[in-house]
């Protein structure tokens, strides 16, 4: 009894906890009037740390423009040699050169400041990728959704689909999604969160569960990703800089399969003992949307999914002509590959897009829901419709993306962490660690897994290659250190976008409301993911075919 009496109190605190935090955040100003603020206050850090003359040099990788060369030789007859100064021997032009580069703090407040926000205010936007993801990936869906095929596959998946199954299926799709990148994000999160309102679970835990497993299991999968394929890229040419062999694509690939069932059940338990338990049981009069669950005609629906199915096998067979074949448009030009940074790879999102309006269409054509191409049009314009507020919020993180890293402030922040850990004198494993703990401190002001690799690759690759411990073996601790978090950053492109989903189901659902569902889900998922990192490390297990743990293997 008293057990029972201690666990229920730690409940209340906790639940007491999560529920202060999502009160403290929800009172946080509008985020787009959030950023506006952050930008004021990065605009006088850089004032300061400039006038101090902050600064720090690294060696850092710099992608060479291999396509600028191709165009150039072209135009100059295709004569032109690359000639390796050692040898004198010809050679290939590398994807990246290292130099050391010396970054000073910049004033935002100066005239060069000043100018850079001007001049860059419609390029920052115009450049940030994720605004046209969003409605490219959303283009699609809103098309199946209006046409009533999302509702039909979400009762169809919860009929077939024990209860008790549910989140574990849309949890582990979502670490698989990490093959699409955003993908994910955009069309995983509000299905799950559908999913759990038709089965009558509480819809803010499926888009809890979903986007943990989106997100905070970004760096595991199965397959490889096109991230693998640029993360080896930028390890080997530090490799190959430094005189040491290099890796291959597979190089975590044993310890992302295991990672994979590790941080899907740590989700799924989350989820059923924390999130739902916190959330308990749904009023749907909370509801910001029309819930379309009753009146379904099912005969209309029966034959919408079928119409439905064979659309996306005549599609699916067109993407396989599209891919399969040697030379075909899909397979990379040079070396005939269909996974890693591949045309096929680049247009997953595309693709996905586009299989749900070919499959949209052809419901709406079935259960006559959605007729000619007009009602097409009206439902994408719909859609985007309600992106609105979604939209200008991304011009305001769009500048603030675009001014802090102008500032040079993250690249400080993160040079100064590495030299830090550089100069402690511990065993390989302590300092793995202290690794994983910058790397989660860095990724809330500078979320993306390629971007931090890029500066601390040249600086810890050879710290620890001095230590026996292999490049690959500092990779997957990178892994665990970047993606538990990426659900907590406000700088996550896509927290606004879960904000959005959360408001269907909750009208005054706020930052601070995901930022509370989210807190266990990267806690646990990152102490559970940094125990199998070390158990894998003391044990010598190899991280995937030919990748030992140390140097000598």
């Amino acid at each position: 009894m008293a057990a029972e009496k201690s666990v229920s109190a730690s409940d209340a605190e906790s639940k007491g906890f999560l529920n202060w935090i999502e009160k403290v955040g929800n009172k946080v100003p509008d985020p787009t009037i959030m950023f506006v603020y952050l930008i004021g206050l990065i605009a006088v850090l850089s004032a300061i740390l400039s006038w101090v003359g902050v600064s720090v040099t690294d060696d850092v990788v710099i992608p060479v423009p291999k396509d600028e060369f191709s165009q150039v030789n072209e135009q100059f007859g295709g004569n032109w040699e690359i000639y390796d100064t050692t040898t004198g021997m010809p050679a290939e032009v590398p994807d990246y050169t290292i130099e050391e580069q010396t970054f000073e703090v910049r004033n935002l407040l100066s005239i060069d400041g000043i100018r850079f926000f001007f001049s860059s205010f419609v390029d920052n936007f115009a450049g940030f990728g994720v605004v046209a993801v969003v409605l490219i990936a959303m283009a699609g869906v809103g098309v199946a959704e209006h046409a009533g095929l999302m509702g039909a596959m979400i009762r169809r998946v919860v009929k077939v689909a024990p209860r008790r199954w549910l989140a574990f299926i849309l949890i582990f799709v979502g670490v698989l999604s990490s093959v699409a990148t955003d993908a994910g994000y955009l069309i995983l999160v509000p299905l799950a969160a559908a999913a759990f309102f038709t089965v009558g679970r509480h819809p803010l835990a499926g888009l809890a569960g979903a986007f943990a497993g989106v997100g905070a299991a970004f760096g595991a999968n199965l397959l490889i990703t096109p991230s693998d394929s640029m993360l080896t890229e930028i390890t080997n040419e530090v490799l190959t800089s430094a005189g040491m062999q290099p890796i291959e694509v597979t190089q975590n690939f044993y310890f992302g399969i295991v990672s994979t069932f590790l941080l899907t059940t740590v989700a799924l338990l989350v989820t059923v003992l924390v999130t739902e338990k916190r959330l308990g049981k749904y009023d749907r009069k909370e509801m910001t949307i029309a819930d379309e669950a009753e009146n379904v005609d099912h005969d209309a629906e029966a034959r919408g999914l079928k119409f439905s199915f064979w659309a996306l096998l005549g599609f699916v067979a067109v993407i396989l002509v599209l891919t399969l074949p040697p030379g075909a448009p899909l397979r990379d030009p040079e070396t005939g590959d269909i996974i890693g940074t591949t045309p096929f790879m680049a247009s997953l999102v595309f693709i996905i897009s586009l299989a749900f309006l070919v499959c949209g269409l052809a419901y709406g054509a079935g259960a006559k829901t959605l007729r000619g191409g007009s009602a097409a049009v009206g439902a994408i314009a719909k859609t985007f419709g309600s992106l609105g507020g979604l939209l200008v919020m991304f011009l305001m993180i769009a500048q603030f993306i675009a001014l802090f890293n102008w500032s040079n402030l993250p690249t400080v922040a993160a040079i100064s962490a590495a030299e830090l850990l550089e100069q402690a004198n511990v065993p390989a494993i302590v300092l793995l660690l202290a690794f994983i703990v910058v790397i989660v401190i860095l990724d809330f002001i500078l979320p993306g897994l390629v971007p931090k690799w890029v500066i601390f690759a040249p600086v810890f690759i050879p710290i620890f290659a001095s230590l026996d411990v292999a490049p690959q073996t500092l990779l997957a601790a990178y892994r665990v250190g970047d993606s538990p978090v990426n659900v907590l950053t406000p700088l996550m492109v896509y927290l606004p976008f879960m904000v959005t989903v959360a408001q269907r189901y909750k009208k005054e659902a706020g930052i601070g409301t995901i930022i509370a569902l989210m807190i266990p889900y990267a806690v646990w998922m990152l102490l559970s993911w940094t125990a199998l990192y070390v158990v894998w490390f003391l044990l010598g297990i190899p991280w995937g075919p030919g990748s030992p743990v140390d140097m000598v293997g």
